[in-house]
């Protein structure tokens, strides 16, 4: 139950949610609600105004860009993304980061948007993004602009900002993610996105770590060699212990062996695609 005190409003238009946003602070953004609903029942963030903006089409939809880049739209649904063709072909390791959410009835309330955006949560999606090396596209009172995955996954959305679209660049099918999961929450005790490309693996990591973030030592180590299990897991053995972050009864070292046995997996899977 919200026992919260605030206001509802359903924008027409993008331009009238930024307008809301901008002029009513404690104003937040509601799509699917996964994350903030339930905050706002716990009280562990609290709202002035709930800006609605699931049914802006100018958020929605999957397509390309003239440059070939795959964009999808913030308000697209976690279901739609994991079962898209463009997706599954071009992206595959969103699309299994997105499958990998919740349970059904998440991933069709759950929107790509609000999952880059669920401040505190390990979440799925973030991590795939970064192994794509995917931009986010926002739009707040300086018109529109687009920043890394990686720099979003580290600050998240401004305030008054409205997250329009992820941004991956042409297709890259040599990709894969693997998770294990909290078996109370459903959110990743690690999870694992790779995309390997010309000048080698592309590796994030989340759950295991304070937030999704890359490898870049760890892909440096594999650069140029045969990603054998032994390969990897060596790779991520020479990684600092205080990266992992222990907790719910694991360890530091455990999470890191943990990391790298993904990581070999979602290697093995990348390169088993079919190109």
């Amino acid at each position: 139950m919200i026992l919260a005190d605030f206001d509802y409003v359903r924008p027409a238009g993008l331009d009238e949610a930024l307008v809301l946003l901008g002029g009513h602070p404690g104003a937040r953004v509601l799509a699917g609600g996964q994350s903030l609903l339930p905050d706002l029942g716990n009280g562990t963030t609290t709202a002035r105004m709930l800006v609605d903006v699931r049914r802006l089409e100018e958020l929605r939809g999957i397509g390309r860009t003239p440059d070939g880049a795959l964009r999808i739209g913030a308000a697209t649904t976690l279901a739609e993304l994991a079962a898209h063709p463009l997706v599954l072909a071009g992206a595959p390791e969103l699309a299994a980061a997105a499958r990998a959410n919740g349970d059904p009835q998440v991933r069709n309330m759950g929107t790509a948007g609000g999952n880059l955006s669920a401040a505190g949560r390990p979440t799925d999606l973030p991590v795939a993004a970064l192994a794509a090396d995917a931009r986010v596209e926002l739009a707040g009172p300086g018109g529109r602009r687009t920043v890394t995955a990686e720099d979003f996954a580290a600050s998240g959305p401004p305030p008054a900002t409205v997250v329009t679209a992820l941004l991956v660049p042409a297709p890259g099918p040599a990709a894969a993610f693997e998770k294990t999961a909290d078996r109370a929450t459903r959110y990743p005790l690690c999870a694992v996105a790779v995309r390997i490309t010309p000048g080698g693996p592309r590796i994030a990591v989340t759950g295991a770590t304070a937030r999704p973030q890359r490898l870049p030592e760890v892909e440096s180590r594999l650069a140029g060699t045969a990603y054998t299990t032994e390969a990897v897991l060596a790779a991520f053995r020479a990684e600092p212990r205080e990266l992992f972050v222990p907790g719910r009864g694991t360890s530091a070292e455990y999470l890191g062996h943990l990391a790298g046995v993904l990581t070999a997996r979602a290697l093995a899977r990348a390169q088993a695609a079919p190109s």
